[in-house]
């Protein structure tokens, strides 16, 4: 990911969720030196993801495939690139949280090979000014 691809990622992930993350937010991650990779098609950038790895541990913070990209793999290349470099920097476990509602992004995490280790209540902002929970995921990759 490069700045000149956040404009991309701020519309895609402006479209996908209701409390999306700004630009700022995409920003401090790449200061920070996050693993922050983005997928492109002919079109330009059409999905990404943003991961933190300290200590061993990887924790996968936002992933997100255009609407019109997808059902064709990019979630799974993406992720499996994540977990790559994850494992390329000493990572031995990957963490991630999902929201309960999110029964698609649950699938594609299980048949990653992630299994629920936990829940967060409240954790994600939800419409109405309600909270939802999310499940807490992880997976060996070391």
């Amino acid at each position: 990911m490069r700045r000149t691809d956040l404009q991309s990622v701020v519309s895609i992930e402006q479209s996908a969720y209701d409390f999306p993350w700004t630009v700022g937010i995409f920003r401090d991650c790449m200061r920070t030196g996050y693993i922050c990779r983005v997928c492109e098609g002919e079109e330009g950038v059409v999905g990404y993801g943003i991961m933190s790895v300290a200590g061993g541990e990887c924790h996968i913070l936002n992933v997100c495939i255009d609407k019109n990209w997808q059902n064709f793999g990019l979630g799974t290349r993406l992720l499996n690139h994540l977990m790559d470099v994850g494992r390329q920097q000493r990572g031995r476990v990957v963490f991630l949280e999902v929201r309960t509602s999110n029964c698609r992004a649950q699938s594609l995490y299980m048949n990653l090979g992630f299994n629920e280790i936990g829940e967060r209540k409240d954790y994600y902002p939800a419409v109405g000014g309600r909270r939802e929970n999310a499940i807490v995921l992880a997976r060996n990759i070391g």
